[in-house]
């Protein structure tokens, strides 16, 4: 018998805001990135992220093995992102220094 060879779609996709996503879940491309450079085997990964599919994280690890550069000049790209997201939500908070003791002095006082 012989098996048809086809192949299948890579199960990546960009959202509106530029990450690419696996599958049709949340889980952006960097985190099973970084959970396989961490040592994490597929299944492990399925264990963490359990919206994604088994055959999707292979296909994500073997699109990332074979784009390696391409991947990790992404994945820099967005945890850049990723700090400047977060230096101007800090920016707009208030000085939070002594937030935790001013909130100990009302307890207290009350």
């Amino acid at each position: 018998m012989m098996l048809p060879l086809e192949a299948d779609p890579i199960p990546l996709r960009t959202d509106r805001g530029g990450t690419i996503r696996i599958g049709q879940t949340r889980v952006p491309l960097e985190t099973v990135v970084h959970a396989f450079n961490e040592g994490a085997t597929a299944e492990e990964i399925a264990y963490r992220y359990s919206t994604l599919e088994l055959p999707d994280i292979y296909a994500a690890i073997t699109y990332y093995l074979r784009h390696r550069t391409a991947v990790d000049d992404y994945a820099r790209e967005q945890e850049a992102k990723a700090k400047e997201s977060r230096r101007k939500i800090e920016a707009r908070q208030p000085d939070r220094r002594g937030l935790r003791e001013r909130l100990l002095s009302r307890r207290a006082g009350a």
